[in-house]
């Protein structure tokens, strides 16, 4: 779920610009981060797509945006989308970068996640072209209980994809893939929940507060996030709420399965599926709110990626890249 205010902040110093100086300390929301030789990538929120690159993580040049213009298929199937597109996940395989991304009316799960392909990240080769694959799967309001935005692509030991996606309404979802990962493998009326705050799958969407879209309810859980450490599968999520600035609660939440496709338990034994979840990082008197991660293990180290409302500077959403530790099957992020 994006608020439109404190976003559109965010989407305007991801645009791109003529400026190319390098930058420190970038606005940017919902980051992914990917590296291709000796260049860092990260994708975010933005028009068509905000794309950065830099040499040490620390100084970040804002590159072109994937799309030009808004993909002709979004504008079709979304009634006023314009090419605003949310919440990017970057992967290599089979000589192929996969960037899903999704697109969404505003507090409606009138919503899709498309995929679009490229076989280099390097802007200056010749063969840098993004080819978009259109619809992956897509939520209808009255009909789907979920929303088809916040996607992430995941394989299991025996490198089936699956693409964990969600927001709000009944929760986090998890669907099978095609071998090809262009399509869903699975019949979408029996999408596995995979992680909500409910108690019980049984029990209705709570209600929307504080002024909140009446439509998505209050089940505030999304931003799904699945990476695989040793012998478990990671279940990252976002909880609470994004975009307040000073106002922003946002905070991460993670539980642990041997299984891809869960159950995903907290520390306390209680299932993701039933409002469970350990708390990883919260806001404090430096950042509101902190959320929407994504994990990497880049150069041998492990991090989180994610943004966070800079207190210092009116709340803006800005990157933060933290090391992430392991302790007792656990990750941990020391300060």
């Amino acid at each position: 779920m994006k608020r439109i205010t404190l976003l559109a902040i965010a989407i305007g110093l991801c645009m791109f610009t003529h400026a190319q100086e390098l930058q420190t300390n970038i606005s940017v929301h919902d980051p992914v981060i990917i590296k291709q030789d000796s260049l860092y990538y990260i994708f975010c929120t933005g028009n068509g797509i905000a794309m950065w690159s830099s040499k040490n993580m620390v100084n970040w040049k804002r590159e072109k945006p994937v799309f030009n213009e808004a993909p002709k298929w979004a504008v079709d199937t979304i009634p006023g989308f314009k090419g605003h597109i949310w919440a990017p996940d970057i992967s290599y395989y089979n000589g192929k970068y996969y960037l899903y991304y999704s697109v969404s009316a505003f507090g409606k799960n009138t919503s899709a996640i498309g995929l679009v392909t490229n076989t280099t990240l390097h802007t200056d080769d010749a063969a840098y072209k993004w080819v978009d694959h259109g619809r992956v799967i897509q939520s209808y309001p009255g009909k789907t209980n979920w929303n088809a935005i916040d996607p992430n692509l995941i394989t299991d030991d025996k490198g089936t994809p699956y693409l964990t996606f969600g927001s709000f309404w009944d929760g986090l979802k998890l669907v099978e893939l095609t071998k090809d990962r262009l399509q869903v493998a699975e019949d979408i009326s029996k999408i596995l929940t995979i992680a909500s705050r409910k108690k019980t799958s049984s029990a209705d969407n709570p209600p929307a507060v504080d002024g909140n879209p009446v439509d998505a309810g209050g089940n505030a859980i999304e931003a799904p996030f699945i990476y695989k450490k040793d012998k478990y599968y990671y279940f990252f999520a976002s909880t609470d709420y994004c975009c307040k600035g000073p106002k922003s609660t946002y905070k991460m939440i993670v539980g642990r399965s041997k299984k891809l496709t869960g159950p995903y338990l907290d520390k306390a034994g209680v299932s993701m599926q039933k409002g469970g979840g350990t708390l990883l990082l919260e806001g404090d008197e430096k950042w509101y709110g902190v959320g929407h991660n994504a994990v990497a293990n880049l150069d041998g180290i492990d991090y989180l990626v994610f943004h966070a409302y800079d207190a210092a500077d009116k709340g803006i959403p800005k990157l933060r890249l933290e090391k992430l530790s392991w302790e007792n099957g656990w990750p941990v992020i020391k300060k």
